[in-house]
């Protein structure tokens, strides 16, 4: 993605490139959070012996990039920030794709990657650079794009904007009908030290479609961030600085170290902490729709069950370490056969899907009530799961 940019780059500064794992050969370690991607990142950098940098990512790397510049100011010179946003779409469209890539493959979406990712006239007069699209979402590792999902549904920055302390170039393309323009102004709104340039006949992956001009305006800006920041001169290009892009064409220099940390729990008492948890985890399982369904529907009769229901059945049991949510779907789902609670089992359905079990699992799980619960549960469990699977793992369009 970053081939035309990186010779013009490397006559100033040291330039690394690295792949999101399972993308570009790059080894399929999933990454399920953007914070875990910049601390594989950071990681790197420090056996290259890399301190402080000027970063540039594209879409779900200038996610990474944001995470860097809140999380690791130190560490960030400059920041580029290509077809980004602080928060993409919303977390239900994003789950919703990994069901889909978990029940059909990666397919669909690469044959229609060329349709998000390029205007009509470049994808109709560049067919080599098209295919290389179709070609690197097909050969994609299956569940490092679901991480990727599921790091794009829990990212949100809105609010933390303000806090980012280094000179920014914001850019976008005039035709992105994903990241453009509109979220590019968000961001150059919330970033105090930030300017926003458009790039006109480009739609998602400017630097493949306008190369040159992303070109000149990343050499124009980590020039002059540099000249000004606390790193060194323009040109620097010591062992403890570098520019860093985001990309999916080259492998990197080194094996990114795969880091992990258990999410902690609030303690007892901390009533606050368990319903925000609660309400998290509600949302990330079952749906904001659903969620928000149940709770615009409460009143001062329901509230307070609605109140108890987040912290604790949400806050306190899903929130256990003794069982994955992928288990818990399944307990779920017998209990709700057993129980005959078919409105809640067609909800707990979809949030299996969405926990990472493919149907067949599901139709496991169902064969296994027919003994427990008996024929008459388990056909009803059957009509509702087909017609549930049916809906949530239609092809995008």
């Amino acid at each position: 993605m970053w081939d035309r940019q990186v010779p013009e780059l490397a006559r100033q500064w040291r330039v690394l490139r690295w792949d999101l794992p399972g993308h570009g050969g790059a080894p399929a370690y999933p990454a399920g959070s953007v914070a875990e991607l910049a601390a594989r990142l950071l990681a790197t950098l420090d056996g290259l012996g890399v301190h402080r940098f000027g970063y540039a990512g594209c879409a779900l790397g200038g996610a990474v990039g944001l995470e860097l510049a809140l999380r690791h100011p130190e560490r960030v010179a400059s920041l580029a920030l290509i077809a980004a946003s602080p928060r993409f779409g919303t977390p239900d469209e994003f789950r919703q794709r990994g069901v889909v890539v978990r029940s059909n493959g990666l397919e669909q979406i690469a044959r229609s990657s060329p349709e998000r990712w390029f205007t009509g006239g470049f994808a109709a007069a560049q067919p080599a650079i098209t295919e290389w699209a179709v070609q690197m979402v097909r050969t994609t590792d299956p569940g490092c794009y679901i991480a990727a999902c599921e790091a794009l549904a829990g990212f949100d920055v809105r609010a933390e904007l303000g806090r980012i302390g280094v000179p920014t170039l914001v850019l976008a393309g005039s035709d992105d009908r994903i990241t453009g323009p509109a979220e590019a102004r968000t961001l150059v709104a919330g970033i105090p030290d930030a300017r926003l340039a458009v790039v006109p006949g480009a739609s998602h992956l400017v630097p493949v479609e306008q190369p040159a001009a992303v070109t000149d305006l990343l050499v124009r800006h980590f020039s002059s961030a540099w000249a000004a920041g606390p790193a060194g001169p323009a040109g620097s290009a010591g062992p403890a600085s570098a520019s860093v892009t985001q990309g999916v064409a080259r492998p990197r220099a080194m094996p990114i170290a795969e880091l992990a940390a258990a999410p902690a729990r609030p303690g007892p008492g901390d009533l606050g902490d368990l319903h925000d948890t609660g309400l998290k985890i509600r949302r990330e399982v079952l749906g904001d729709a659903y969620v928000d369904r149940a709770l615009d529907g409460a009143d001062d009769f329901s509230g307070d069950f609605q109140e108890f229901a987040t912290r604790y059945a949400w806050g306190e049991v899903w929130n256990r370490p003794g069982l994955d949510r992928r288990s818990r779907s399944c307990v779920a789902l017998g209990a709700l056969v057993a129980g005959g609670h078919w409105e809640e089992f067609a909800a707990h359905t979809r949030a299996a899907l969405r926990n990472g079990l493919t149907p067949a699992e599901i139709r496991e799980v169902l064969l296994q009530t027919a003994v427990h619960c008996g024929l008459p549960a388990a056909n009803r469990a059957f009509t509702i799961a087909q017609r549930v699977v049916r809906e949530e793992t239609m092809p995008q369009e």
